[in-house]
């Protein structure tokens, strides 16, 4: 009798130990007003680290990093004291968004802790610090800014590949320091029980990580054709300019021609692949120019768009605290970034504004984040984010793919439409953007991905880098690499840390989103044409897409906007649909594709 009283005792006991809903919503509560409160003082550090810098903000930003990093870290440890527990669908989310939280996951010992956050801000700071001197230290420097105008304008090859290899030096002192990285923050993931860091990103898009890097190859194959029709186009027209500096046997492009410091995108060597009797497109960089637009009306240009489509003006507080052209005084980094300071309405730019085509666009894309940041703002904090971060690099680009010729006249920056002959060049300038880019934002993750589950070591990080950008790409360094370089640590996102798979997926989303807003905008016609510019219909679509911010999966999401609730490039398919009837035309002969040399360090 006594043995079972016992029994019953330690019975209620447990019973009263077991954590309840209410329990966990309070915990949940507690949790978000906590990282909300060091987000802010952590996003306000990282501002002034990437506006101003130096050796003691660097420091200030790894201290807050620290910080907000610790807490993260110990909350999502006591979340798992509520595993188990059948939570209401919204709360299961946020405890799940929780643990997915954090893209550079730290051990729980502070001291690790700590030195992860300082090598962090290090390599941040020593891409935002990285200099090419070609007389050496005491003479002329230029930083990637500098040498990016560069890369635009310079038609010698033996110059641009010193203008390549001199910038790609500065990623050889930061690869010990990445390995260190890479070795810390894994064992963060897996202390939050997932096998590496690069679980963690795989796992934030409502699916298992398996399923996701399938899902990628699947929308890859669907635009891959398109790809290698352009690639082989280039190709021919670079050797023609070049001759043997472009020409290799494998079909590889040297990766210094291309108009861009990664090969990423293409066109800024259009002038070099136009039509030869098509009319030439407008260059809106030109005609910023010569009206002598100030940074601040570039900016206004994209404003208006958006409100066109019903969605408020900007704060003033945006004009007064954003950095739209590069100080005089100071090191900056100067690579174009959103910023959603304090979740509300303290939203910024970060950029450095040329009057240059690419500018105009980016403006577009920039403020893309800022109205989703706007828009979502009023939700629980867990959920003030994108459906996933590809959706939040997409708005702005389908918004930029309204920058037609009708919408230019339409605002008076152009006098006339071209003709209807000029869709060409149009759509191969674009198309030397977008679907050259498409390569590229996928194998940067896929390298990070080897990285992080030890399939790459740090003795092969730039062979592995290489020979994924042979794979996808079909492009080659233009000088001999060794594992002394370190070439991922000259493209921001390495050493800045921030995960790339969603610049891929936005150009997939961007044409899909761009195509339900057309729709809806009631236009019929060239999917190519098409411009929702003053469409309160698809501002109104578009809106509620926003305003869900992470509540829901993103398949939802989607839906909600298009109708749609699977990821499909078939829209960017028909887009360039007429350019790749012409492409195949002016590819008869030709060789499509390439093939893998064995060392893919050497660049011949």
């Amino acid at each position: 009798m006594r043995l079972l009283s016992l029994l019953l005792l330690f019975a209620v006991s447990a019973a009263a130990q077991k954590p309840t809903i209410a329990q966990a919503e309070a915990f949940m509560t507690r949790a978000e007003n906590e990282l909300l409160k060091l987000g802010i003082d952590s996003q306000r550090a990282t501002w002034v680290q990437e506006t101003y810098i130096n050796d003691d903000t660097e420091k200030l930003n790894a201290l807050l990093t620290d910080q907000l990093i610790a807490r993260t870290t110990a909350l999502v440890m006591e979340s798992k004291k509520y595993d188990g527990l059948k939570l209401p669908p919204a709360l299961a989310r946020k405890f799940l968004l929780l643990k997915l939280s954090l893209p550079m996951p730290a051990p729980n010992n502070a001291k690790l802790r700590e030195e992860l956050t300082q090598v962090a801000a290090s390599l941040d700071g020593s891409y935002g610090k990285g200099k090419y001197c070609p007389g050496g230290p005491k003479e002329k420097c230029y930083g990637i800014d500098d040498l990016e105008e560069q890369m635009v304008t310079i038609r010698d090859p033996q110059k641009l590949a010193e203008l390549w290899a001199g910038w790609h030096a500065i990623g050889a002192p930061m690869k010990d320091r990445y390995a260190r990285f890479a070795e810390l923050s894994n064992q963060g993931a897996r202390e939050l029980g997932f096998k590496d860091t690069g679980a963690i990103w795989r796992a934030g898009y409502d699916m298992t990580p398996e399923e996701f890097s399938a899902d990628l190859e699947r929308l890859w194959k669907q635009v891959e054709p398109l790809y290698k029709e352009l690639h082989a186009y280039t190709r021919k027209k670079l050797i023609q300019k070049y001759g043997a500096a472009a020409t290799r046997k494998d079909g590889l492009i040297p990766a210094h021609l291309m108009g861009n410091m990664w090969a990423q995108e293409w066109g800024n060597i259009y002038d070099l692949a136009a039509p030869p009797a098509a009319p030439q497109p407008f260059d809106l960089g030109d005609i910023l120019t010569k009206r002598k637009a100030t940074a601040r009306q570039v900016v206004e240009f994209g404003e208006n768009f958006f409100v066109s489509l019903g969605f408020p003006k900007l704060p003033e507080t945006f004009w007064q605290r954003s950095m739209l052209s590069k100080p005089a005084d100071r090191d900056v980094v100067c690579h174009a970034s959103a910023w959603d300071i304090d979740t509300d309405q303290d939203v910024r730019l970060k950029l450095c504004i040329h009057d240059t085509s690419d500018d105009f666009i980016t403006v577009h894309h920039e403020l893309g984040h800022v109205y989703y940041y706007l828009s979502y703002r009023k939700l629980d904090p867990s959920f003030r984010s994108g459906a996933n971060d590809g959706f939040h690099e997409a708005i702005g680009d389908a918004v930029a793919l309204s920058i037609t010729p009708g919408y230019l006249k339409k605002i008076g920056l152009i006098e006339k439409e071209p003709p209807a002959e000029a869709d060409l060049p149009l759509l191969l300038r674009t198309a030397m953007d977008k679907i050259a880019f498409l390569p590229f934002g996928l194998l940067i993750d896929k390298w990070r991905w080897e990285v992080f589950s030890g399939q790459t070591k740090p003795a092969d990080y730039n062979k592995a880098w290489w020979r994924l950008r042979e794979q996808y790409q079909g492009v080659a360094p233009p000088v001999d690499r060794s594992e002394a370089d370190f070439d991922p640590g000259a493209k921001y996102h390495i050493p800045g840390n921030t995960p790339y798979i969603r610049y891929f997926l936005a150009r997939i989303y961007q044409f899909q989103f761009y195509r339900s807003m057309c729709r809806a905008a009631g236009y019929q016609g060239p999917l190519n044409r098409c411009s929702f510019f003053d469409s309160k219909t698809a501002g109104a679509n578009l809106a509620k897409m926003l305003e869900l911010g992470q509540s829901k999966p993103w398949p939802e999401a989607l839906k909600a906007m298009t109708g749609e609730d699977k990821a499909d490039a078939s829209a960017m398919v028909e887009y360039f649909e007429p350019l790749l009837r012409w492409l195949k035309e002016q590819n008869k002969g030709e060789k499509l594709g390439w093939d893998l040399p064995a060392d893919p360090l050497k660049s011949r």
